[in-house]
């Protein structure tokens, strides 16, 4: 899984067409909605650029993690939310639109945020020993090419072909997953060896970094003052992550099998749990008053 056209084209293609998906769900009413009141957005996306991957490096040092699980893990961690994440918000009853802007806001900042930590985490736990690196003018100019146009193509098509989005927009969200399931069963395969140590160095490292993300959402969002449907999509953006472009950037730009662990695993992991925060969600929300849940209900017809 370290090299081969299947990998180098196929994984970005891939993506390419999932991020497509996110554009199909974006209308200019979403962007609206969520700037009118913006502490959410702002909240959230800071928590994903900068309190996951400092959750991730915390991790990395208690749980003593060997150099490529650690870097594995900061890389996952600095990831955006996926589309899933949409879908899980959804089920949840969150605010469906500020999950899907919390999406795009976090993906088109992470095409510079992501190249910076990702190079940070490979010094800090590989040092100047081995000469490895992240290529930051090669990375943000292909993560510009596989965020900003699909995601404005998806835009575009569901500005003028409304009902043709509507159809693909589910006929993406199951490419995604099955594109991550493919990615995880071929990594598993080709460490079928080393396997079960590496899920022993890296799984309780990556479900307590998914128990975090989904803890800082529920939990910080009420500090800060949020709804209890705002809280709640910003617990499953922090919690549900685009694990295909972890996999992307481990396995295209750094060809490194154990570096994906983290993230094959992280893939896995957060749909158990994310059907538990979406059934919590469910319960959590019928304490709402009514007045809260008018002001804070987001348009999920448009959602899919």
């Amino acid at each position: 899984m370290e090299s081969g056209p299947l990998i180098s084209i196929g994984l970005p293609i891939a993506l390419f067409i999932i991020m497509i998906g996110i554009g199909l769900t974006l209308t200019g009413r979403d962007f609206h909605q969520v700037t009118v009141k913006p502490t959410g957005l702002i909240f959230g996306t800071l928590a994903q650029i900068i309190l996951m991957p400092a959750a991730a490096f915390a991790l990395a040092w208690l749980l003593e993690l060997p150099p490529a699980m650690a870097v594995g893990l900061v890389i996952i961690a600095a990831c955006p939310g996926g589309t899933t994440s949409n879908l899980f918000t959804l089920l949840a009853k969150g605010n469906v639109a500020l999950s899907i802007v919390l999406t795009v806001s976090a993906s088109l900042i992470t095409i510079m945020t992501l190249p910076l930590i990702t190079n940070f985490a490979l010094k800090l736990y590989f040092g100047t020993q081995e000469e490895i690196s992240l290529p930051l003018g090669k990375t943000v100019v292909m993560l510009s090419v596989i965020v900003l146009l699909p995601v404005a193509i998806g835009m575009i098509i569901k500005a003028f072909q409304p009902n043709l989005a509507a159809r693909a927009e589910g006929i993406v969200s199951v490419f995604g997953g099955l594109v991550l399931a493919a990615l995880v069963a071929g990594i598993v395969y080709g460490i079928r060896d080393r396997f079960v140590d590496l899920l022993i160095q890296a799984g309780p490292a990556t479900i307590a970094l998914n128990i975090l993300g989904i803890g800082i959402g529920l939990l910080c969002t009420r500090v800060v003052g949020l709804g209890t449907r705002e809280r709640l999509a910003v617990a499953t953006e922090l919690g549900i992550k685009n694990g295909t472009l972890g996999l992307m950037v481990t396995l295209t730009l750094l060809h490194s099998s154990d570096m994906s662990v983290p993230s094959a695993i992280y893939g896995v992991i957060m749909f158990p749990l994310g059907f538990l925060l979406a059934a919590y969600g469910r319960r959590l929300v019928r304490t709402v008053t009514p007045s809260e849940s008018a002001g804070e209900r987001s348009h999920p017809a448009e959602v899919g």
